[in-house]
């Protein structure tokens, strides 16, 4: 039974600045375990920033941030266990099989020879067991995504962040990895993905959080943010209010 009394990701005042850019504002998030949770917002929101800062791939300006108890900045080897992270930009050993690939994270983080059958399920349920010999640099936008969703996983992680995990592949693709993801909630685990997809967020999330220029905007269950519209249309009206409100709060206009 899952305890949730620690959540899978705290994030307190998170704040990100790139000289004299403010990318994240203050935002703070509190995602229980078993919850697919999910980002959403326009372009250049602060949803990748702050994925990036969760997933420690980048040291905050400030603020704190905690993976299901562990602290990332003091307690980042610990903390960074109990994630699987797939985001766009990381790079793949590109001679390698897909099964060659899976091998060396085993041996990198030091699993048990358990990794073998969870490959094989892994690489079963996302179809790339039926190309076993074919080398990462002549796989598909599609094939390298399901890859690095298979690396993600492979330790067993308690919290999988997923940046755009369907931007730019085919439809075939997604329902796999969609499907591999609801197995993972549904065993426990948690997940937390920016996504523009907004038919996937309210097929699967059970609730959303709306971004827009580094500042968290709503929060809630799916259902209650759209308020009986869509994730679409609400998103937009958030923003169109957000931005009438900095107008009417700022100088006059010459």
């Amino acid at each position: 039974m899952l305890d949730l009394s620690v959540p899978a990701v705290e994030v307190v005042d998170l704040t990100q600045r790139f000289g004299s850019v403010l990318a994240v504002d203050r935002l703070g998030l509190s995602i229980p375990p078993g919850m697919f949770y999910g980002i959403v917002g326009p372009n250049g929101a602060g949803k990748t920033t702050t994925l990036t800062a969760v997933c420690g791939l980048r040291e905050p300006t400030s603020g704190s941030i905690r993976i299901a108890g562990h602290d990332l900045r003091t307690e980042r080897e610990a903390a960074l266990a109990q994630l699987g992270v797939m985001m766009d930009g990381l790079s793949l050993p590109e001679r390698l099989t897909a099964t060659e690939v899976l091998r060396y994270s085993a041996g990198l983080r030091g699993l048990d020879d358990g990794w073998r059958a969870r490959a094989g399920d892994l690489l079963e349920i996302l179809g790339l067991d039926a190309v076993p010999r074919t080398l990462i640099v002549e796989y598909s936008t599609g094939m390298r995504k399901k890859i690095n969703l298979a690396l993600a996983m492979l330790h067993r992680p308690r919290v999988l962040v997923l940046d755009e995990p369907f931007e730019a592949i085919d439809p075939v693709s997604a329902r796999s990895i969609e499907q591999v993801l609801k197995q993972y909630v549904d065993a426990g685990g948690t997940v937390v993905l920016s996504s523009h997809i907004m038919d996937f967020v309210e097929r699967n999330c059970r609730r959303v959080a709306v971004v827009a220029g580094g500042k968290m905007l709503v929060e809630g269950p799916v259902e209650e943010v759209a308020a009986g519209s869509t994730l679409h249309e609400r998103g937009r009206v958030h923003r169109v209010g957000r931005h009438v409100a900095v107008r009417a709060a700022g100088p006059a206009p010459p």
